[in-house]
């Protein structure tokens, strides 16, 4: 099968409530940014482009051999760092670029690839990933956003809360998820056209982006369309918190 030409862009925010300078985090003698374009590299993308806010990410990125633009700092979403690269570079509005988060060192390569290759064959605005929720805990858990998709894979729509809803099911037992109940976890891995991208920032913010806090809700809102490709495995752990950091490190050691 002939591989679709894609994109990586990394976006690599300096600034973080609970780890400064987070993208420079030494993973085994490497900041965590190079890390995750090092992994990156090995999905077949056709280019690896690191988006930040900081001179200094700029710096190591270009010590370790990978190109970084610097974007401006008051982008409220990745999703908007990417389309400022997608204008800067003037894509085609066919041209295809992944979104991997720059916290992300573990990701594997092989769904950067899979979420590019399902926007591809899907012919939809967006792509993204979700496998399937098995623990009733995680299916109340506001953290985890659940996606609920339509027969051809489309996202109806991503919420923090339970969805769907198994009314007769939860009435009896909210502590197991009955049997073949289709819950899925939504993975933020997301895809996407450049026509999109170049259309994104001009989105008016609408309000169920605001309570839930996801930004694919906008797209959702505005009419455009998000296919959702099944997998089997969840997104390996990435780093938002201090204990996280550690355990990065230490995993990273020596490496």
């Amino acid at each position: 099968m002939r591989e679709i030409p894609f994109k990586v862009v990394i976006p690599a925010r300096y600034a973080a409530s609970r780890l400064p300078a987070k993208p420079l985090l030494d993973l085994g003698g490497k900041p965590m940014v190079v890390r995750v374009a090092e992994n990156a590299a090995q999905s077949g993308a056709e280019e690896i482009l690191i988006a930040t806010d900081h001179p200094a990410i700029l710096e190591a990125a270009a010590q370790h051999g990978y190109e970084a633009l610097l974007t401006a700092e008051n982008h409220a979403s990745g999703t908007d760092r990417i389309a400022e690269v997608a204008a800067r570079r003037n894509w085609s509005p066919e041209t295809l670029a992944v979104n991997v988060q720059g916290d992300e060192p573990l990701l594997p390569p092989e769904m950067i690839r899979a979420v590019a290759n399902a926007l591809h064959t899907s012919g939809a605005d967006m792509a993204t990933l979700a496998h399937p929720l098995t623990e009733a805990a995680d299916f109340f858990n506001p953290n985890i956003v659940k996606v609920a998709s339509d027969k051809n894979g489309n996202a109806l729509y991503f919420s923090r809360a339970p969805i769907p809803y198994a009314r007769d099911a939860f009435l009896e037992n909210r502590d197991a998820l009955p049997p073949n109940f289709p819950a899925q976890r939504h993975i933020g891995l997301y895809a996407y056209r450049a026509a999109f991208l170049h259309a994104y920032t001009r989105l008016e913010r609408t309000p169920l982006e605001a309570f839930e806090s996801l930004e694919q809700l906008r797209a959702l809102w505005h009419g455009y369309r998000i296919h959702v490709l099944d997998v089997d495995q969840p997104l390996p752990p990435g780093v938002d918190t201090p204990e996280e950091a550690k355990r990065m490190q230490e995993l990273f050691a020596g490496r």
